[in-house]
């Protein structure tokens, strides 16, 4: 902080010797070392309360940035159900309609059954098969 040397310190204290006494010197010296404490342990109390005000601003811009993700994660996720519950509704629409279409007779029964089946030499197409991933 300061650049002061022995010789420095040195003139100070046969400055102080000379102006103020050999025996106030002593008292003099002993209340400017409480006096020096007292002030370190203010600066340093100082210090750490900004560094505590600093950590707490940090940490209010934390919490702002969780709740901001937090946020959006919620927002995704109604989305998303608002999705799934939107294709489920059609779903069920769907199979309530096929539910309540009488099925189509055919005009000839005989030609009906051997149209359904597939030829002895081919093989039947493959029906679809489930996927576990949801398409959103």
């Amino acid at each position: 902080m300061f650049d002061i040397g022995f010789y420095e310190l040195l003139v100070i204290a046969v400055v102080a010797l000379l102006v103020i006494g050999p025996e106030r010197l002593p008292k003099v010296a002993r209340t400017a070392g409480h006096l020096l404490g007292r002030l370190q342990r203010y600066v340093n109390d100082v210090k750490a309360d900004i560094q505590r005000e600093m950590e707490l601003e940090e940490l209010r811009k934390l919490r702002s940035q969780f709740e901001d993700a937090a946020r959006s994660v919620q927002d995704s996720v109604s989305e998303v159900d608002k999705q799934v519950r939107a294709v489920g509704d059609d779903l069920n629409r769907a199979a309530a309609d096929l539910a309540a279409e009488p099925p189509a007779a055919p005009a000839d029964a005989s030609a009906g059954s051997q149209a359904a089946l597939p030829a002895a030499g081919t093989a039947a197409p493959e029906a679809p098969r489930p996927t576990t991933e949801a398409k959103v």
